[in-house]
């Protein structure tokens, strides 16, 4: 579970970390979208999406393999989905036929390109927690959000409540690391026994670690009210932010990310129908 690189910040000095938070915040909203405009066996709009993120990694400073980490979170709903696509997908030409069950090769397809696209969602967004502080983010996304203020929509709690989500997500990992290595040395088991059986097992895990984020949560908010915490009421920043070269570009790769993939989209298109 200490694995898990999603939710954690890993604090270096490079041309990604020093980047404006709403910027990152944008590039990967953008990011997403690009990700999304990829059309179905369109695979070269996903070596760009791919190709994005590993020079945004090399410029982060942060190492890859910590990036790939954040895949163990969701690996079951990946594998999941590949299963899906691959054993209840008709269509397409068969390659293995065994009794109800049918293999084709556009099952397998789709099966690749739900994983990819997963994949580099979950990639592109884990590398902005892991360059981005919890108090960064919150202040992009309340900037960000500020328009909604005319709206009377508290923007300040809101970036906060999403701050503190992330800040809590590796203390609660922890958390249950300490406690499931507690229950273990009391005798419970966690690896043997069908599915059924292991979820039961979790049951001991799962009410102290309730018990454990109420108390975290009310502790919380009593040092909040210690320090005359009030809102957003007469806030002011200790850091403004500020837009830099860096910033502008972030903009320009991000554009020519999506317009990459749009031509390609476009050329794949053209081609099938020549």
């Amino acid at each position: 579970m200490k694995e898990v690189a999603f939710g954690q910040y890993y604090p270096a000095k490079s041309f990604v970390h020093n980047m404006d938070a709403r910027v990152k915040i944008l590039a990967v909203i953008a990011y997403i979208v690009a990700v999304f405009l990829v059309q179905s066996f369109q695979f070269m709009g996903f070596a760009a999406c791919l190709l994005f993120v590993l020079i945004a990694t090399a410029a982060s400073g942060v190492p890859f393999g910590k990036v790939l980490k954040s895949i163990k979170g969701i690996l079951f709903f990946i594998i999941l989905s590949a299963i899906l696509q691959v054993f209840f997908n008709a269509t397409g030409n068969v390659l293995v036929e065994w009794g109800f069950i049918k293999i084709t090769d556009k099952g397998l397809l789709n099966a690749a390109f739900i994983v990819a696209r997963i994949t580099l969602m979950v990639i592109g967004a884990s590398l902005l927690t892991l360059t981005t502080s919890p108090v960064e983010l919150a202040d992009g996304i309340e900037s960000l959000l500020t328009p909604l203020k005319w709206l009377k929509f508290p923007v300040h709690e809101f970036a906060l409540i999403m701050s503190i989500a992330l800040r809590f997500i590796p203390t609660l990992l922890d958390e249950t690391d300490r406690i499931i290595k507690a229950q273990k040395a009391r005798g419970a088991d966690f690896e043997s026994g069908n599915v059924f059986k292991k979820a039961k097992a979790l049951i001991p895990v799962l009410i102290p670690l309730l018990i454990s984020s109420f108390r975290r949560a009310d502790e919380l908010a009593d040092a909040m009210d210690a320090r005359c915490y009030s809102g957003s009421k007469n806030r002011t920043k200790y850091k403004k932010m500020h837009l830099t070269w860096r910033d502008l570009i972030g903009v320009l790769v991000m554009a020519g990310l999506i317009t990459g993939v749009v031509y390609l989209n476009i050329t794949g298109f053209l081609a099938v129908v020549v």
